[in-house]
């Protein structure tokens, strides 16, 4: 019984060709999502998820429970179902985290429209999880979320079944969501627009705990231009989110994989 070795090495063969192009890709978007994540200091060690529908399908890609964000590669991520049962994963010891699928899942099986989540545990996104005035439209970072944010009040760690539904209408219509007392989560009809939103997300809460912190008397706009500064900043009123920029950023990757030490996210 003790004698068994523990499998936690991270040398897979690539399985490019064992899958569809369409899963492949997806693959090689989701692991860039999880360095870029990593990249923009929003990474909690191994914990938290990303996870992406494969075109066509209704399985879902998701990291193992113990990887670092940088070490993530298009072969690491397990396949799954929405209702957290692995259909495949790399030769190891290494499983999936059960809130992953408990968040995750429910997201993805709820809304069809949704391709991506992504939830994080992030110093300024948990201290504004932690306000009870939520995040306050202090900045045109913040203000894109007036009246197109969720908040889900906590209910401890995210393993009971039964809260997927409240997760759900918490929710609701909208790409972004607070959780309470825990961290961020948005998503997206496509990863660019899903990792765009959390980005955005991140640096309103950065910027409200700064502004906060100052004790000074904080500025607001009018309601007016609130509402129509939001408007303004939805996915359809100008152009989808994520587009133009999603390329620069995977350049940026490439670019710095060749001084990081750890395996590019494309294998």
């Amino acid at each position: 019984m003790g004698n068994t070795p523990v499998q936690y090495h991270t040398e897979w063969p690539s399985i490019r060709d064992q899958v569809s192009a369409e899963e492949w890709q997806a693959r090689l978007d989701l692991a860039a999502c999880y360095r870029l994540i990593d990249a923009f200091g929003m990474a909690d060690m191994i914990y938290n998820h990303i996870t992406l529908r494969i075109p066509g399908t209704d399985h879902l890609l998701i990291n193992l429970y113990g990887l670092l964000y940088k070490e993530i590669t298009a072969t690491s991520l397990a396949k799954i179902d929405v209702e957290g049962n692995i259909l495949w994963k790399p030769d190891t010891d290494y499983g999936i985290n059960k809130s992953g699928y408990v968040i995750h899942g429910a997201i993805h099986k709820a809304r069809p429209d949704v391709a991506a989540v992504i939830h994080t545990h992030t110093r300024a996104g948990m201290a504004v999880a932690s306000m009870t005035c939520g995040v306050l439209p202090l900045t045109q970072t913040s203000m894109r979320f007036v009246g197109h944010i969720g908040y889900h009040g906590y209910e401890g760690p995210a393993i009971d079944l039964s809260e997927r539904e409240r997760i759900v209408a918490d929710l609701g219509p909208h790409d972004a969501l607070v959780m309470n007392n825990h961290g961020l989560l948005t998503c997206g009809a496509t990863l660019p627009q899903a990792f765009n939103t959390m980005y955005q997300l991140e640096l309103a809460c950065r910027a409200q705990v700064d502004a906060m912190a100052a004790r000074t008397e904080l500025a607001v706009p009018s309601d007016e231009t609130l509402a129509k500064t939001a408007h303004l900043y939805q996915p359809g009123a100008r152009r989808p989110y994520g587009v133009l920029e999603w390329h620069a950023l995977l350049r940026m990757l490439a670019a710095e994989q060749k001084n990081s030490g750890y395996p590019p996210y494309w294998v």
